[in-house]
């Protein structure tokens, strides 16, 4: 790859992540609320999302062996164009499912429906995995690496406007009204995205070394991550929390529903208003990381987490819920910004893309368990209390899940980025 950084397609490149995270907010409620439509059944809700999840656990590694072989900026485009197709589908497939039948306490009254989003929702998952992968790796060839962190934050900050503040109350607006409404709106984003990405100019194709072995190029992704030892600590705390995370995700559409008693925009509202605090940390990231380092920024952000999840359940209605969310989105995007700066960072361009994927294997490829950790947790409680304690049993295992994350990781983080800024590999 040509290492000379293409800084003038910065804004293009952001543009184009801000309409497929747009997207992906407007997604965030819709794929959630549409299940409920159709099941009131936990484990079943839960398999919407784990479905949009499971491709990180199936196809990471393949996508960081592509990801180092073929143009990024191609994959990319390819990647946007297969979920505008599928965003369509799912549309068309709603759109003549029409007038839906009432949820069922227990299975679902509209059993091909549920089958044919989850296959949709598989396909978006699949391309999301091959997209984000690739887009990670470019990054370090269009920004200069002294300038990552705030590449990063204003990178992300973008995306949560997308992702977290406007696509989940334009989700929730959209759904209350016309049902396949968000799902054609998103097929016609990530068309605008794809346009954004094929005037990207540059050369963003890796350097082609000897032959391809795809089981040799593998193993180095696999050595090189073995072999440092922070970075491997950086993906295993990522997925630990990633599990702990999900498991909160999903209990909170039922929580919002039957606890709060608040209808779709009123979801969507909270989960903006926690973008607020993400979009907050992504402006600031650079500098919170300058002033406490990055070792104390990533210990701190870790024990935030456990106390955001044992929050939760004492808000007493959607504003408190929101100002938790808030809270916990802002040291997120710190922690993501440590985490992700320093992969980038470290790792040679030309293994950017397979380390990457073993790395994401192991921080994204929890999430599915999460999400069905969240719907057993909730079904198996309901056998021993009330349904209205068990909707938050899953908030109070995340929350001692992260405690006990927090106390395990806090020294080797320390230690760990005390030895990087030494300069001593990690």
């Amino acid at each position: 790859m040509n290492t000379a950084p293409h800084t003038n397609q910065l804004p293009r490149f952001i543009m184009a992540s801000g309409m497929t995270n747009l997207a992906d907010g407007i997604a965030v409620v819709v794929w959630a609320w549409i299940a409920t439509l159709l099941t009131r059944d936990p484990i079943l809700v839960a398999l919407m999302p784990v479905a949009l999840r499971l491709p990180w656990f199936l196809f990471a590694l393949p996508a960081g062996i592509i990801t180092d072989r073929v143009d990024r900026h191609h994959l990319i485009l390819a990647m946007d164009i297969v979920r505008a197709v599928a965003f369509g589908a799912a549309a068309f497939i709603v759109w003549a499912s029409l007038p839906l039948a009432p949820p069922l306490e227990k299975g679902t009254a509209m059993p091909t429906l549920f089958l044919a989003l989850l296959g949709c929702a598989v396909l978006v998952g699949t391309a999301e995995v091959f997209r984000d992968n690739a887009a990670q790796t470019m990054l370090p060839a269009i920004v200069p690496h002294d300038q990552l962190e705030r590449a990063n934050g204003r990178l992300w900050s973008v995306e949560l406007v997308g992702n977290s503040l406007l696509g989940p109350a334009l989700g929730a607006f959209l759904i209350a009204s016309v049902i396949w409404l968000p799902f054609a709106l998103n097929a016609g984003a990530f068309v605008i995205a794809a346009l954004l990405i094929v005037g990207l100019k540059g050369n963003f194709a890796p350097v082609q070394k000897g032959p391809r072995d795809w089981r040799k190029e593998l193993g180095q992704g696999v050595a090189f991550l073995r072999d440092a030892p922070l970075l491997r600590l950086l993906a295993i705390t990522t997925g630990v929390w990633n599990l702990l995370h999900q498991m909160v995700v999903i209990a909170l559409v039922l929580y919002v529903q039957e606890a709060l008693g608040l209808e779709a925009w009123g979801y969507g509202l909270i989960l903006a208003a926690g973008a607020v605090g993400g979009i907050m940390g992504g402006f600031v990231a650079d500098r919170v990381v300058k002033m406490l380092g990055q070792g104390a920024a990533a210990q701190w952000m870790t024990l935030a987490s456990a106390v955001a999840f044992a929050a939760i359940p004492f808000a007493p209605n959607g504003i408190a819920l929101a100002l938790v969310l808030a809270a916990f989105e802002f040291t997120g995007i710190i922690w993501n910004t440590v985490s992700v700066s320093y992969r980038q960072r470290v790792i040679p361009d030309e293994l950017l893309g397979r380390v990457n994927s073993v790395y994401r294997l192991l921080a994204w490829g929890m999430m599915p368990i999460g999400l069905l950790l969240s719907g057993m947790i909730v079904s198996g409680s309901e056998t021993i209390m009330s349904r209205d304690v068990a909707l938050i049993m899953p908030f109070v295992a995340a929350a001692i899940g992260a405690a006990i994350l927090t106390l395990c990781a806090w020294k080797p983080l320390g230690v760990g980025f005390a030895l990087a800024s030494d300069g001593q590999p990690r």
